[in-house]
């Protein structure tokens, strides 16, 4: 039998891949298959719901045409390349179908990788037969792994609308998860801390799309030297179901390559738990003297980079509401489903609602990644030497639950504000139409504070539901469900502001429910075990 030291030195290196690997998809049953459902879902409705909307060769011909002059809607979604379902299908959901791949994909890294030496585990499973890269490795594939099945469902899903441009669809979103999987492999072995690695890749990923929407803009075709500066931009120039152009994946293979390579080169000229930019420490007391600061000065990142987002989002929206009136108004069908997001009012007050609705619902996964910081400190054991000193847990969660729901409020201000620098127009509403979203954005804040609370080896089961909210409220109306699938979720309750009438009976109630979740979520907190 040949022993470990015996083996060849590239075989010591990746001993105990296998069964990491298998150990990472045990632990992310349920996250992985949330976030392939999510996506897959996203793209295989969108072929129905746009025969729904342009189901003529003229109405197809005629978006074309428009979105050729709407500058601002190509900044959004990208250009057209044709006028296909399939090519349709690509256009509106390809990119962003890339970007929840790549988040899909950086979560994952960095939780097999920077997560593990973070919280002490990988020391212990380094103590045994497990080579120097193979947590690296399993990590890496468990994210192919991902991806893998998602090109999977969505070639196979759109392979009516043409094998050819579904396998370039599916392959390209893959790919550019992959791109993003092995840069959040680079930056796991820059930082010392998990967060800022998430960060720091969430950061590039949200700069690629920025790329990609400034040379959109200025082109019709996808040509701009900005637009091909982002890998979001190579999967749009992909092309699927319009003349492929399959060198774009070469493209892409060649920097999951090059990032790979420099990810493992770091791996190796480094001490476990160690990193190439240190964190530097700080003070144990004065404005760290308290829990609350403590929260504070741990989330104070995630608060600024979310304030960034929605407020660069809201002058987006608001600066494209115009032209998407424009582009819909002459189509019966693309009216009813944006009324329906936004309510029968005036289509611009449709549309705005609309938008900010979406907003409301990504607001979701801020507070139930603000809120999961508890879980994430209590599993890793850093939350013990806190309880350890004069710190009730009730007191020690409020600190981060304050920065969850009030950096929620904050956000969905900025929002607003966003808004109306974009649009021009009366602030009022729109301010209000986006802080009318909190109710519903606190309930799932508050599912997962009672599930931490109470179940707290099912609170990571809160994405899951987060992710099934945001679904219903972006699928559902497209693709004309129920309302009763509609009301499940709690946006589903609020009223269409701007242009509706306000009601304040939805939005007491969800606030109220808001407040018995966290409410049973602290009492939970309070009489069970601390876990590790």
């Amino acid at each position: 039998m040949t022993t470990f030291a015996a083996r060849p030195a590239s075989s010591r290196q990746l001993a105990g891949t296998g069964t990491l690997l298998r150990f990472a998809l045990r632990r992310d049953r349920l996250m992985i298959p949330v976030w392939i459902a999510v996506n897959a879902l996203m793209v295989l409705s969108m072929p129905g719901t746009l025969e729904g909307l342009y189901g003529t060769p003229a109405e197809r011909a005629d978006l074309l045409r428009q979105m050729e002059t709407n500058s601002s809607l190509r900044a959004m979604v990208g250009p057209v390349f044709g006028d296909s379902l399939g090519a349709l299908a690509a256009w509106r959901v390809g990119v962003y179908a890339g970007a929840l791949a790549a988040v899909m994909s950086l979560l994952i890294v960095v939780r097999h990788t920077r997560d593990e030496e973070e919280s002490g585990r990988q020391e212990l499973v380094a103590s045994g037969t497990v080579g120097r890269r193979a947590s690296l490795t399993a990590a890496l594939l468990a994210a192919a792994v991902a991806n893998a099945v998602l090109a999977l469902l969505v070639t196979a899903g759109l392979a009516g609308q043409g094998t050819t441009g579904a396998l370039a669809l599916g392959l390209g979103i893959a790919a550019v998860g992959m791109v993003f999987a092995t840069m959040a492999a680079i930056v796991a072995q820059l930082t010392e801390s998990a967060r800022l690695a998430r960060g720091l890749t969430a950061a590039v990923l949200g700069a690629a799309f920025v790329l990609r929407a400034a040379g959109d803009s200025a082109t019709d075709d996808g040509s701009s030297v900005l637009t091909w500066l982002s890998p979001l931009g190579w999967l749009e120039n992909l092309r699927p179901y319009a003349s492929e152009r399959w060198w774009v994946l070469a493209l892409l293979a060649g920097a999951v390559s090059l990032q790979g390579a420099v990810a493992y080169a770091l791996a190796g000229r480094r001490d476990l738990g160690m990193s190439f930019l240190p964190t530097r420490p700080g003070p144990a007391s004065g404005r760290l003297g308290s829990a609350d600061a403590l929260a504070w000065r741990l989330q104070r990142g995630g608060v600024l980079g979310w304030s960034v987002g929605f407020f660069l989002a809201g002058v987006v929206y608001g600066g494209m509401t115009d032209g998407a009136a424009d582009l819909v108004g002459d189509n019966d069908n693309a009216r009813r489903v944006v009324e329906r997001m936004g309510g029968q009012s005036g289509l611009t007050d449709a549309f705005l609602a609309s938008m900010v609705g979406m907003l409301g619902l990504i607001a979701a996964l801020y507070i139930v990644a603000s809120v999961l910081r508890l879980h994430g400190e209590e599993t890793s054991g850093r939350a013990e030497p806190v309880l350890a000193n004069a710190v009730g847990r009730v007191r020690w969660a409020a600190g981060h639950l304050v920065i969850a729901f009030g950096g929620a409020a904050l956000i969905m201000l900025l929002a607003g504000l966003g808004f109306a620098v974009g649009y021009g127009k009366e602030t009022g509403p729109i301010l209000g139409a986006c802080l009318v979203q909190l109710p519903a954005v606190w309930v799932i804040g508050g599912v997962a504070v009672l599930l931490h609370g109470v179940l707290p080896r099912a609170a990571p089961a809160a994405w899951g539901i987060a992710g099934a909210v945001l679904l219903i409220g972006w699928v559902g109306p497209a693709l004309d469900v129920p309302q009763g699938v509609l009301d499940v979720s709690p946006f589903g309750h609020l009223p269409k502001l701007p242009g509706g009438a306000m009601q304040w009976g939805p939005v007491l109630v969800l606030t109220g429910m808001a407040v018995l979740l966290v409410a049973g979520g602290l009492a939970g907190l309070r009489r069970r075990d601390m876990t590790t």
